[in-house]
């Protein structure tokens, strides 16, 4: 079965005035109708970038684009940005980080929501403002015939991102990706977005992409979980390989700092040691290496070689120098304990 969405050796580079800026550097993924894929990482991994690469907002604007980006069996890296343009917003459409920023201060949310159905569908701005109206509605928005009138600014956060979620499935698309949909709302407002999104999902079986750096906000949501590290992939598996079963250094930091609400806290959390590389001068051989407490069991090769995307067991890959039997040791001695005391 050809999956929806399928990108095939994805690079994303930046030239500036210091280097060249590798934010994505071979990224290989897929995913299906109805799913759900958790792309998850620091800040400046290249997720954002990866998710901006796919809706083609990057052309024109200094980037140098390579690979392949299948949607629905058409090839959008070689493709115009005018048909790019026409496939946003019914074909694939984004939730942004910050509504706010996202949003036209000048135009009512309706009108926004309004602009973009009419822009895909012949009808009348009568019917357009019902649509609005019923959109607002479904996403929680109260009293929907009034604050479809409303301009950004008069909505809370948690109902920006709502209406955000409204504009972007105004025109039922099959893959929605939403960037860190999240990360400014209070906690039960994060739930309730994350469990509207899955509804809605649902409702019409289109294919999810949550960016974000919380592993928390994708241990439920997503069927796989991606990895990324320098604008690389360093691990990818389902949610329950990611969990239970991981095998890369980074993805165990990952989870050691990771609060946990099951169980009394007994120790601090375990933060990774120093900070993401920068994307212009990425340390040679496996990126992670300064940071990684185990790159001296790899006979040097951390610091000289990059490590192979290389798969473990059933669609599980992980990017590492170490051999799998002594990760998993590792992981069953050593990590997992630790991590079950926190």
């Amino acid at each position: 079965m050809t999956p929806f969405l399928d990108v095939k050796d994805l690079k994303i580079h930046f030239s500036t005035d210091d280097g060249l800026v590798r934010s994505v550097d071979g990224l290989t993924f897929s995913l299906e109708r109805g799913k759900t894929l958790g792309i998850v990482g620091e800040s400046g991994s290249g997720k954002s970038v990866t998710s901006l690469g796919i809706l083609g907002l990057h052309k024109g604007k200094g980037a140098n684009i390579s690979g392949e980006i299948w949607l629905d069996g058409e090839e959008l890296v070689g493709a115009s940005q005018e048909h790019v343009r026409g496939l946003r917003g019914k074909k694939m459409a984004m939730i942004f980080q910050d509504p706010l920023s996202a949003m036209h201060p000048f135009y009512t949310v309706g009108d926004q929501i309004i602009e973009a159905y009419r822009i895909h569908n012949k009808v009348t701005k009568a019917v357009a403002k019902k649509h609005a109206i019923d959109m607002l509605g479904r996403v929680g928005i109260p009293e929907p015939q009034r604050r479809v009138d409303s301009y950004p600014h008069e909505f809370s956060g948690g109902m920006r991102q709502r209406a955000m979620i409204a504009m972007a499935l105004s025109c039922d698309p099959e893959l929605l990706i939403a960037d860190e949909p999240t990360t400014a709302l209070d906690v039960t407002v994060q739930a309730q977005i994350l469990d509207l999104m899955v509804d809605l999902q649902r409702e019409f079986n289109s294919a999810l992409i949550i960016i974000t750096h919380d592993l928390g906000v994708v241990a439920e949501l997503s069927d796989d979980i991606l990895v990324m590290y320098a604008g690389k992939c360093i691990e990818y598996g389902t949610a329950e390989d990611i969990f239970y079963r991981p095998e890369h250094p980074y993805t165990w930091g990952l989870l050691g700092s990771m609060p946990r609400l099951d169980r009394e806290p007994t120790e601090r959390l375990m933060p990774i040691k120093g900070s993401p590389p920068s994307l212009i001068n990425v340390p040679p051989g496996c990126a992670f290496h300064p940071r990684c407490p185990y790159a001296e069991r790899t006979k040097g090769k951390a610091t000289t070689e990059v490590p192979a995307l290389a798969e473990t067991s059933g669609g599980h890959l992980v990017r590492c120098h170490m051999d799998q039997e002594e990760r998993r040791t590792l992981w069953e001695n050593e990590i997992k304990p630790m991590l079950e005391t926190q």
